[in-house]
């Protein structure tokens, strides 16, 4: 219950105390609280707001003690206010938006931070991820993930960031980082890293949630749309991806019958936005074709040929392809060219596509990551080379920290 409400008490304190560190802290607190009074008085009907309102009056407290009730009263009487059950104003400002979650990200994403610390602060304080889980989401130890962490937090306190969604271009500076962030979430989700589960429900609502109201607040900006349709497209096969017992479904296995054609239209819609929004930016290119498109938009293109087909045998490989040879030219990664090798063994044979795995083995980021192995083991199998492709799969399950994973690897490589 913490793993699923951690963000949206984190948001709701970080208001009242305006420091993203301390406001994570007393969540905790909430945490060792529930711990502790839960196992005598039994869990309350509604855990999240009882976790919240413990955090709240906590960072009330804090308040108080810091400084003088009056002053801080007169200072933050709309946070207070909001503890004490009544309404909060609506902003006056039409390109305002209440949302707390948004204004964590957006200040977890602030330019006085780097990249790679916004994004591990972001996915800590959002999706309530271990560091270990952030080490393997971003192929970076956990030493370094940690203290990315606790320097991003004592970097927002010295500079005394706001926690706000900021206006004009200040927004848009920042909204490359907070796609990212979105994007990560999602595929904690969508594809956990570690732990028992296959599937984080939550967290890729979560996403989904936000990147459409991204959309709704910056409706110019075609890489919003672009987001939104890859995650309204990646959500729509959630039912089958996996079996009765929570064991992962392969693309190939899934029943398509299952996929959310709403989602798929929403997706669909939300892609067609980014490439007339696209199109228009680039003065009229066929951003139909890619061209103008940017990274989420074009892997929201592909899993929009994965969408259309109505078997696995009718997927447009050759579409799929050429969409990763753009990605690959635009954002160019060990982890787009891996993706890029399976299309490639699609469209042209396995051996062509073993070519191109081999040729990112000796990759450092991705000597740790159990998709390398994985998908030369199913390369293999295809090219009737079982034995090499057995060792492949048990490296794998080796590597991967999801259990359902592990199962399903050591399950390929026995057959």
């Amino acid at each position: 219950m913490f793993r699923i409400e951690s963000a949206r008490i984190i948001a709701g304190v970080a208001r009242i105390v305006r420091d993203v560190g301390i406001a994570e802290e007393l969540a905790q607190d909430a945490l060792v609280a529930a711990l502790e009074q839960w196992p005598e008085s039994g869990i309350p009907d509604n855990p999240g707001a009882w976790l919240m309102a413990t955090a709240r009056h906590r960072a009330i407290d804090l308040v108080r003690r810091r400084e003088t009730y009056a002053r801080k009263l007169a200072e933050m009487g709309r946070d207070l206010d909001g503890v004490s059950g009544e309404p909060e104003p609506v902003a006056a400002d039409p390109d305002d938006i209440d949302d707390g979650l948004l204004r964590l990200i957006f200040t977890s994403c602030h330019p006085v931070l780097s990249t790679e610390a916004r994004i591990a602060l972001t996915l800590r304080l959002l999706g309530g991820l271990t560091t270990e889980e952030i080490a393997r989401a971003s192929l970076t130890s956990e030493p370094t993930v940690a203290q990315r962490i606790v320097r991003a937090k004592r970097t927002l306190g010295r500079a005394a960031v706001p926690f706000e969604v900021p206006y004009g271009p200040e927004r848009a500076a920042r909204l490359g980082s907070v796609l990212e962030v979105i994007y990560l979430v999602f595929n904690e989700g969508y594809a956990a890293t570690a732990g028992d589960d296959w599937l984080r429900p939550a967290l890729c609502e979560d996403a989904l949630r936000l990147a459409r109201v991204l959309a709704g607040l910056m409706p110019a900006e075609p890489e919003v749309h672009g987001l939104a349709a890859l995650l309204e497209l990646q959500a729509s096969r959630t039912a089958a991806r996996t079996a009765p017992d929570g064991a992962p479904v392969l693309l190939a296995d899934q029943n398509r019958a299952r996929w959310d054609r709403l989602l798929i239209r929403r997706g669909l819609a939300a892609l067609l936005r980014a490439s007339d929004t696209a199109n228009r930016t680039a003065g009229g290119e066929a951003a139909t074709l890619g061209q103008a498109l940017g990274p989420y938009a074009l892997q929201a293109a592909i899993a929009a040929c994965h969408a259309r087909a109505a078997r696995y045998e009718d997927t447009d490989w050759a579409a799929i392809t050429a969409l990763y040879d753009r990605l690959a030219a635009l954002t160019p990664s060990p982890v787009v060219e891996l993706n890029r090798a399976v299309a490639v063994s699609m469209a042209e044979g396995p051996a062509a596509g073993l070519v191109l795995v081999d040729a990112l083995a000796a990759d450092p980021a991705l000597k740790a990551y159990h998709l390398l192995p994985s998908v030369r083991g199913d390369l293999l199998v295809r090219m009737g080379r079982t034995d090499e492709a057995r060792a492949e799969f048990v490296r794998a399950a080796e590597l991967t920290r999801n259990e359902r994973e592990r199962a399903m690897l050591l399950d390929r490589a026995g057959r």
